[in-house]
């Protein structure tokens, strides 16, 4: 694959992650929390269970434990925080939360996998940290962090911990299609489970609600997967980290054209969280 070609796809994959963010409030403003992330990833499943079929990619059941723990932490958990935090947070508080993540998942990995984290990281953490209070706890004089805010964390510390556990659990010798969709399947179930325990009702949403979670599933569902997962085999992780940076920034002009411009307090936290990022992956790119 050309460096070109690997670029776009890194860029498209941020490009709809960014989006979903946006998306997910006409979805959430005719289903529940609940219900939205069980159809979406239904959606979703489905579709990589085709592609998966059609790419001839077997789906290997002796690898049950590593999807049913990847599915429930990476689909799932993160997942159904997300939706729960965008019902009651703005989507650019959300991006930028997450946006941090690359930074959260080095941490983690030096606690789960004993990989120790670059001094760059280290120095980096706090400003990254410093960036999300400014933009979670606002310029108010209220110092206190909003219920969707803490849920968007839970859902960013869920996909750090997802990121550490495929490079402890992924199978070597599957097809990443095959994993992805088995890792799909079991987020897609539990997620369902959770909005019938909940008793979330159905409902048919509206064209503009489904065309929108329809973008969701396979926008920022199935392509970006795809295309981060071909990113990072190419590029590896910190250069790849690097373009997780247009996250935030995609959903801030999606906002801004939907007559919701940033504030002071988000502008001044995205450039920290921004700076922190790109200098820890820069600096972890060149060290390779």
């Amino acid at each position: 694959m050309s460096l070109i070609k690997t670029y776009v796809m890194a860029t498209l994959a941020a490009i709809l992650w960014g989006a979903n963010f946006n998306l997910a409030k006409p979805v959430l403003a005719e289903m529940s929390p609940y219900l939205a992330g069980a159809s979406r990833y239904t959606i979703a499943a489905m579709v990589m269970i085709l592609i998966a079929r059609f790419s001839q990619a077997v789906i290997p059941l002796r690898e049950w434990k590593a999807y049913l723990t990847l599915g429930i932490v990476g689909v799932f958990g993160f997942n159904l925080f997300f939706f729960l935090g965008m019902a009651h947070s703005s989507a650019i508080n959300g991006a930028l939360i997450m946006a941090l993540n690359p930074l959260l998942t080095a941490i983690l990995s030096y606690f789960i996998l004993g990989e120790r984290p670059k001094l760059a990281q280290l120095l980096a953490f706090p400003v990254g940290i410093a960036g999300v209070a400014i933009v979670v706890l606002g310029a108010g004089a209220e110092w206190t962090i909003a219920t969707g805010d803490l849920y968007i964390m839970i859902a960013s510390l869920n996909w750090a911990v997802y990121n550490v556990l495929v490079k402890k659990m992924m199978p070597k010798q599957v097809s990443g299609i095959a994993s992805t969709a088995g890792i799909m399947t079991v987020g897609a179930l539990a997620l369902s489970l959770a909005a019938a325990c909940n008793g979330s009702p159905l409902v048919m949403p509206t064209a503009h609600a489904g065309l929108a979670l329809l973008i969701m599933a396979l926008g920022g569902g199935v392509l970006a997967y795809l295309f981060w997962n071909a990113s990072i085999k190419h590029l590896g992780p910190a250069k790849a980290a690097i373009f997780m940076n247009l996250i935030p920034v995609t959903t801030m002009v999606i906002a801004a054209f939907e007559h919701v411009p940033p504030t002071q307090g988000q502008l001044f936290g995205a450039v920290l969280v921004i700076s922190a990022v790109s200098f820890s992956a820069l600096s972890g790119a060149k060290a390779r």
